[in-house]
């Protein structure tokens, strides 16, 4: 009879989730609610399961010497060295659906908030104000362009059908779409939009993706959204586009840095904050933990995965 396999959560996953992978063909060691013993537990580890507080480094994959998969309860592998992985041989997987429907609904809120220039009098109604009059637009008509046409994008893109907004995007990857988007050039995504919605994957080839020449580019009193990863905008220049009017306001749940350094962007009263929370709904996280957990399952058993996340230069 074999050993029995080791898997390891580091990072705190849904209850219903953790229950059902202890009722499987393993041994669960909880390391979530003490981080500085992770190290220590990955000694027998055969799998290993993440969010996003983990960072999964050669060093940390070191301590690591019978470890061969790795599992992240979210989308974005960022936080995960896919080289060091690929070098061991060890697999990694995620759960890619997990929390498209709740980002999806965050980047309508955001497109609402903004192209009705809500968030500054729900700020001066709180204070005791009461500054009616006419403003804002309507989401109808607009031109929503996408930056990044993957699933995310897609599901916000269906949303936008009812209230009678168009989608272009821009995708290297998706030659043509079969929901019927215009795909366009970047440039000519920035010269049409009224909103500009970040849905790319960062790498070391788009950082800064939008930067002072991209704002140039784009339409005088557009907005931005960016719910993707807060590499891919040049702060800098994004408070200077707001400064200048070229944009009419920025809704941001990604930071260049996170928490965010940047106070003169936090103080922007053109600008919606919120704390890299797209995909922290109840029901997002519940599903990221069932999807996780069935795959580790799925591995434990030796049956195909589904979700298998490509080292750089692989294939799926």
């Amino acid at each position: 009879m074999s050993p029995e396999r080791v898997v390891v959560v580091a990072d705190p996953i849904d209850r219903e989730a953790l229950g059902r992978l202890k009722s499987g063909p393993c041994r669960v060691v909880d390391a979530s609610a003490d981080p500085a013993s992770l190290p220590a537990q990955l000694a027998e580890a055969w799998a290993l399961i993440v969010r996003s507080r983990t960072k999964v480094t050669a060093d940390l994959l070191g301590k690591a010497p019978h470890l061969a998969l790795v599992a992240r309860a979210g989308v974005g592998v960022d936080n995960i060295d896919m080289a060091a992985t690929a070098a061991r041989g060890i697999q990694v997987v995620n759960a890619p659906s997990a929390a498209t429907q709740s980002v999806a609904e965050l980047t309508v809120a955001f497109y609402l908030l903004l192209v009705r220039g809500l968030y500054p009098f729900i700020s001066s109604t709180k204070a005791g104000k009461w500054e009616r009059g006419t403003h804002g637009r309507e989401l109808s008509g607009k031109t929503v362009g996408f930056v990044g046409y993957g699933r995310i994008a897609r599901a916000v893109a269906a949303r936008l059908v009812p209230f009678g907004a168009k989608a272009i995007a821009f995708d290297p990857f998706v030659p043509k779409t079969v929901d019927g988007t215009e795909m366009v050039p970047l440039d000519a995504l920035l010269e049409r939009a009224d909103i500009v919605s970040v849905h790319a994957a960062v790498t070391a080839e788009n950082r800064h993706l939008l930067d002072t020449r991209a704002f140039g580019r784009m339409k005088p009193g557009a907005f931005l959204v960016n719910v993707a990863r807060g590499a891919l905008v040049d702060e800098a220049a994004l408070l200077s586009a707001l400064a200048s009017g070229r944009l009419a306001g920025a809704a941001l749940d990604v930071f260049e840095v996170e928490p965010p350094m940047n106070k003169e962007l936090l103080a922007n009263p053109n600008v919606i904050p919120t704390p890299h929370l797209g995909a922290s709904t109840h029901d997002a996280q519940a599903r990221a933990g069932t999807d996780t957990v069935d795959e580790v399952l799925r591995a434990l058993r030796g049956e195909p995965l589904t979700a298998l996340v490509a080292a750089p230069g692989g294939t799926r």
